[in-house]
């Protein structure tokens, strides 16, 4: 989940991505950046305080038991931190923590939306020692931005945190790795988060919870096309559906119909058929082996430092660094 939060796109762009991906020949489709409007994103961030929703925890618990380890293998250089796809900043704060007590940082948050950046300004702006210059630009200009105003002598930290890489299918998720690596220079690192297999029984209802707060943040994006584009949808109509696809090992997100109908999106300048038990598909959660994530830096360009993984939760955070 949380591909670019809180995006914002402009109402053409959305219109035209909806009139392509809903009526397209087979599997119609939403780019799940489209469900992290405002309403949606506040909806994941309930969403990460279930208790079914373990890998924002894990994610949070290996940042904080190691941030010191982190931090001292990137000694003695200054560090600049560039977090792809921030958010609140929260899980950050501890690593930001354990290298300002070291030496000056400089923190660049990445994000889409400024009040993602506001908002985490906000949230670490209390920090000693550390310098926050955020960026609202996609991932990659942002990261090419902060490459271009580096110092001489600053090593740069790269952070993709959260499973974001997981949203990737598997071939694209390695072109956008080696995009990173090709902007970075030698000593240079990557801390990578990726949700690993685990067993069905645990790994479904963090993306079909009991309470139903994800059916909402799914749901929201139908909500989101008749707030926009006037469209027609009647949410009744429609079901969750969260499933395991076991030849790709990945979660998918589907908005089901559940009943013949014709929605009509006006600012997209279409209209669309559904069958009864026909599907939108919305996102993707990719889920990897520990070895494979090593063997997907690799490929990138990096070479892995160390990996920790999660006692609680099939979660790994791996360090690569750019030779």
């Amino acid at each position: 989940m949380a591909t670019e939060a809180l995006a914002q796109y402009s109402i053409a762009d959305f219109g035209t991505d909806v009139c392509v991906g809903l009526t397209k020949s087979g599997q119609k489709e939403i780019p799940s950046k489209y469900l992290y409007d405002e309403v949606g994103s506040a909806l994941f961030e309930v969403i990460t305080l279930l208790p079914e929703y373990g890998l924002f925890r894990a994610d949070e618990r290996l940042l904080r038991e190691n941030a010191r380890v982190i931090a001292r293998s990137l000694m003695p250089e200054r560090i600049v931190v560039a977090e792809l796809g921030s958010g609140s900043g929260r899980k950050t704060l501890g690593l930001l923590e354990a290298l300002a007590k070291h030496q000056p940082t400089t923190y660049h948050p990445i994000e889409i939306s400024q009040k993602a950046l506001d908002q985490c300004s906000k949230e670490l702006n209390h920090l000693d020692n550390v310098g926050i210059t955020p960026l609202q630009q996609p991932y990659l200009e942002g990261l090419l931005s902060v490459v271009a105003n580096r110092n001489p002598g600053e090593r740069i930290l790269v952070l993709f945190l959260g499973s974001t890489i997981g949203n990737f299918d598997r071939q694209p998720a390695e072109r956008f790795l080696g995009l990173v690596r090709a902007m970075l220079a030698p000593g240079d690192a990557l801390l990578l988060s990726v949700d690993l297999e685990k067993p069905l029984s645990q790994l479904l209802p963090a993306y079909d919870d009991a309470i139903g707060v994800t059916a909402s943040f799914n749901l929201n994006v139908l909500a989101r096309m008749n707030r926009d584009l006037k469209a027609d949808f009647d949410l009744s109509a429609f079901r969750h559906l969260a499933r395991y696809n076991t030849q790709e090992r990945r979660i998918e997100m589907h908005l089901q119909s559940l009943r013949d109908q014709t929605v009509t999106i006006p600012r997209a300048a279409c209209s669309v058929s559904f069958l009864e038990g026909e599907t939108i598909w919305t996102e993707s959660s990719h889920k990897y082996r520990a070895s494979e994530v090593m063997q997907l830096g690799m490929r990138s360009g990096f070479r892995p430092r160390e990996q920790w993984i999660d006692r609680e939760w099939a979660f790994a955070q791996t360090l690569f660094v750019a030779d």
